[in-house]
């Protein structure tokens, strides 16, 4: 067929343009597959099935995230038995650690043969170390009663008991992965940490042999609850209230403390100091011995001296700042979860382990978030990486659920000209925005 001259070059540009384009194209995806990729990692306070939908329609960004959280492996009997109180339940995050702080405050009360805070605080280390051994409220009850020393095992507390400082002497953690939008329960590894001899061995005061007849004088066991109902850390709650009522169910079904039920009094903390010094002050009105929480181990240091004051009990489930350790108690502060000093290095070995060499560790600003940080920061820095190849940044959490969510664009602009591979988000559900702005800033998130 016959071209004219102006048809041929016509031809001739169009093919330059297409050449030029396809050649553009190329380019742009050879820079987009060399780009610089980010993995997430999480913690206890983000790696929760429930944390996808703090990102709406933008869940699909956490696929591929990594974390750790303190959990031991759950007998499926316990899971069940949790499920009997909330049909609803998907995670089982310090469902354990708060079933336990439960039956151990019970059982030291027992035990002390008294609702008087001061005497059941003497008993609480005593209850995990140098007894009968037993793993179930019915049967340490038993015991207790008859005047007997127990050590109690069960679901958070299997390799030792507490230490002198009323903590956990050591600790079971899990990785944790999300495929999709769930966390991949075939991929979840435990690992262990702590010492069995830093378990406290001081002998308690001599345990009293419950009488044949109950005093009608004797008044019921309260305890109250100050767990995050609302806040940042709500979409924790739900394992550890069914972790709570599970434990007052069956500590009733046994019998109670002192020949009465325990009586249960629910309770926010709000992930707020105003919400739970509210909620403290009417447990101190209401006669509560025992208070379990708080949620956040930044609300229990808020709260502690109020509590303190009341000369009341506080015993958390999830608290696991380091400094709350060697905090001013008067004895009168326990924790079944384990402290930071042991995560930290679960986590960074679980960094190390995928190879990351610059690495951003972002914490939300209260004492868990920045504690965390550092014991991650300074686990990483033993391990061989130097100094300029971490980054820390931190973020203001909302002073509460009204507030406007986290704004962390220049935070992400700082990642993305870091270089980082690998970040690490210490929060709760407002870490989200966190993800949002890194997405929003250009950063590939690797799946």
């Amino acid at each position: 067929m016959f071209v004219s001259r102006r048809s041929r070059v016509a031809t001739l540009a169009a093919c330059a343009t297409i050449l030029l384009a396809t050649s553009a194209c190329g380019d742009d995806k050879a820079k987009e597959s060399s780009a610089q990729q980010v993995r997430l990692y999480g913690t206890d306070g983000n790696m929760l099935n429930s944390y996808p939908a703090e990102l709406k329609e933008r869940a699909s960004l956490v696929d591929g995230m990594k974390g750790t959280t303190p959990l031991t492996p759950l007998p499926d009997d316990f899971k069940s038995r949790l499920r009997a109180v909330n049909p609803a339940l998907t995670d089982y995050l310090y469902s354990a650690e708060t079933y336990d702080a439960v039956v151990i405050a019970v059982l030291a009360a027992q035990l002390a043969g008294s609702t008087d805070p001061a005497a059941i605080a003497k008993q609480i280390v005593g209850v995990t170390n140098d007894g009968q051994r037993c793993e179930d409220p019915a049967t340490c009850l038993t015991l207790a009663r008859a005047g007997q020393d127990i050590e109690y095992r069960s679901v958070s507390l299997t390799r030792a008991g507490f230490t002198d400082k009323g903590e956990p002497a050591t600790a079971s953690y899990a990785t944790l992965t999300f495929d999709g939008q769930q966390i991949n329960d075939g991929k979840t590894e435990f690992v262990g940490a702590g010492i069995e001899s830093a378990a406290s061995t001081k002998t308690p005061p001599k345990p009293k042999k419950q009488r044949p007849t109950v005093d009608p004088d004797q008044k019921p066991l309260i305890l109250g609850g100050l767990l995050p109902k609302t806040g940042d850390l709500a979409i924790a709650y739900p394992p550890m209230a069914a972790g709570a009522v599970l434990a007052i169910r069956e500590v009733n079904a046994a019998g109670g403390a002192l020949g009465k039920p325990v009586t249960w009094l629910d309770g926010d903390d709000g992930t707020s100091p105003v919400v739970a010094k509210a909620t403290v002050a009417r447990h101190v009105t209401d006669g509560v011995s025992v208070i379990i929480g708080a949620g956040g181990s930044g609300i229990s240091r808020e709260v502690l001296p109020d509590v303190v004051q009341a000369g009341k009990i506080l015993f958390s489930p999830s608290n696991t700042d380091s400094g709350l350790t060697d905090v001013e108690d008067r004895g009168l502060y326990f924790r079944t979860a384990p402290p930071d000093s042991l995560q930290g290095r679960a986590l960074a070995d679980v960094i190390l382990r995928d190879g990351s060499q610059k690495i951003v560790i972002v914490a939300r600003k209260d004492s868990y978030g920045e504690g965390l940080q550092g014991t991650v920061r300074d686990e990483l820095e033993k391990a061989g990486i130097a100094g300029d190849r971490l980054k820390l940044l931190t973020y203001e959490p909302p002073a509460d659920a009204k507030a406007p969510p986290v704004d962390f664009s220049g935070g992400a602009k700082e990642i993305k000209d870091f270089g980082a591979d690998a970040v690490l988000i210490i929060g709760f559900g407002e870490s989200a925005s966190v993800i949002r702005s890194l997405a929003d800033s250009g950063v590939q998130i690797r799946h």
